[in-house]
């Protein structure tokens, strides 16, 4: 069977800050590829760099040294005009709080007809009202967040991400304001997405997400190790 193609690929990766006692590294050689089709986890405690490394996978930021590909792009080295064209086409970047993901005065289908527009028609992308079943959520499709469960929110906010067939979805701590039953349907749904083709990194403390990876990266002091 053929090795899967590479979504995405880190290498060398040094980003510091400056703060008021002095110099702060927040990552520092770090390497790894994302195989397409797969679902990475990044570990690690509070500090570690795991927020700093979705940033950058993400094009929000960009290292202080090393390579960032996503794709056939090398988004480290793009203009700040370039990085937001390939996040708008090449990467969907879901945030922690569920309702910060929505567009609060717009249904489940309108959110989701909003985001494929926004990244594109393209080979791959879902039918909202499609996805939306897959996802459980088709019995919600005239729903706003605000009558949606915190659960409900971030598969929906999923669904955003996924909707246009982006190359990388980079999920920041998703189950972090669930509880377990919400936890356990969201990875579902994200279980279903990958066996459809979808990429995801996903920064995480939790050990469901761990259990559900295909590859994990332990990150330590914003070192893998």
């Amino acid at each position: 069977m053929p090795e899967p193609a590479i979504a995405a690929s880190v290498r060398a990766v040094d980003k510091s800050y400056a703060s008021g006692s002095g110099e702060v590294v927040a990552l520092h050689d770090v390497s790894f590829d994302v195989p397409a089709g797969r679902t990475l986890a990044v570990f690690g405690p509070s500090g570690s760099g795991k927020s700093t490394l979705l940033r950058i996978l993400a094009a929000v930021d960009r290292p202080d040294h090393g390579s960032v590909r996503v794709g056939d792009v090398e988004i480290s080295s793009c203009s700040p005009r370039r990085r937001r064209a390939v996040r708008r086409r090449e990467i969907a970047y879901v945030l922690q709080d569920p309702s910060h993901n929505l567009v609060p005065y717009l249904d489940s289908v309108a959110q989701l007809r909003l985001a494929l527009s926004l990244r594109g028609k393209r080979a791959g992308a879902y039918d909202p009202v499609e996805l939306l079943e897959l996802l459980g959520l088709g019995h919600r499709r005239r729903h706003h967040p605000a009558q949606l469960s915190g659960g409900e929110q971030q598969r929906l906010a999923v669904g955003a991400a996924v909707v246009g067939a982006p190359s990388l979805v980079v999920l920041d701590e998703p189950t972090a304001e669930l509880d377990s039953g919400s936890t356990d349907a969201l990875l579902a749904a994200v279980g279903q997405l990958r066996d459809r083709g979808v990429t995801f990194v996903a920064s995480s403390h939790d050990v469901a997400v761990r259990e559900v990876a295909d590859q994990v990266v332990e990150l330590h002091l914003g070192s893998i190790g």
